[in-house]
């Protein structure tokens, strides 16, 4: 049985996943409007990722005999001041994910949860590597902004992205 005090952080966590993904979908539609297919595409797939996050927890949650609890988001921003911009929310965005994840193992260790620990565990290793990719893909977007030639072969390798390579 989960202590109530995690059961509501894991559902804030729960919230938070779905908030990303709706986040990146918004943020595929302002790809979409630039005539970007490959660059939505890209965040179409990050948002299906962020949505099993959740489910992931949602799981978790009823697993150890907890409820979940669902909640509202605000609406996302849906314009940036161009491709850089919206990289670097991206990489913002990651790091506050990476935030709250330390923030749910802080208090899965102050309660001793073993279980909740070990679960977690996986996400510590999925934001290194959502850090690590939103680095990577601000530094190739930067490159190519100026260069129409390197924006469509950048273009075009988002667009080859399915879910298993996010």
């Amino acid at each position: 049985m989960l202590d109530k005090r995690m059961e509501e952080a894991l559902n804030k966590q729960i919230n938070a996943e779905l908030a990303s993904g709706y986040l990146y979908l918004s943020m595929a539609t302002y790809f979409e409007d630039e005539d970007l297919p490959g660059f939505a595409n890209s965040l179409r797939v990050h948002a299906e990722e962020e949505l099993e996050h959740g489910m992931k927890i949602y799981d978790y949650i009823i697993r150890k005999n907890g409820s979940v609890v669902l909640e509202g988001f605000e609406t996302p921003e849906r314009q940036w001041d161009g491709i850089v911009a919206v990289y670097e929310a991206i990489l913002e965005h990651e790091e506050l994910v990476t935030s709250l994840i330390n923030d749910l193992m802080d208090l899965a260790e102050e309660l001793n949860d073993h279980a909740t620990i070990q679960f977690l565990l996986w996400f510590v290793e999925e934001q290194v590597e959502e850090e690590e990719l939103a680095h990577e893909d601000l530094r190739k977007v930067r490159m190519a902004v100026d260069s129409r030639h390197l924006l469509y072969e950048l273009d075009k390798e988002y667009g080859s992205l399915t879910s298993n390579e996010e």
